[in-house]
């Protein structure tokens, strides 16, 4: 396991070990929550963000984070994963 990447493969295998990862820690087959969490969103404000444009928020986020203060590893590693899927969800929008 890489602990401190250093370069974009690197970046992008801990972003897969990342997606990976969180799937085990809450006991599910894949990290696909963002369903859900849109869900939720989307009834509580009466807005119709898309699972993909859940995911492109949290890439947001991490970009800004990004932006601040000292090198965090973890805001590229996250952002990363953040960006295949919403990848993914955009290719099963197109699907659909």
């Amino acid at each position: 396991m890489l602990d401190d990447p250093k370069t974009a493969p690197e970046f992008l295998q801990k972003a897969l070990d990342a997606i990976s990862n969180r799937a085990a820690e809450r006991d599910q087959e894949q990290e696909r929550s963002m369903a859900r969490c849109v869900n939720v969103f989307n009834a509580l404000t009466d807005h119709a963000l898309s699972e993909r444009e859940g995911w492109m928020f949290m890439v947001c986020l991490k970009a800004v984070r990004a932006q601040g203060g000292r090198l965090q590893r973890d805001d590229y590693v996250d952002g990363g994963a953040y960006f295949a899927l919403a990848g993914e969800s955009a290719v099963q929008e197109e699907m659909e």
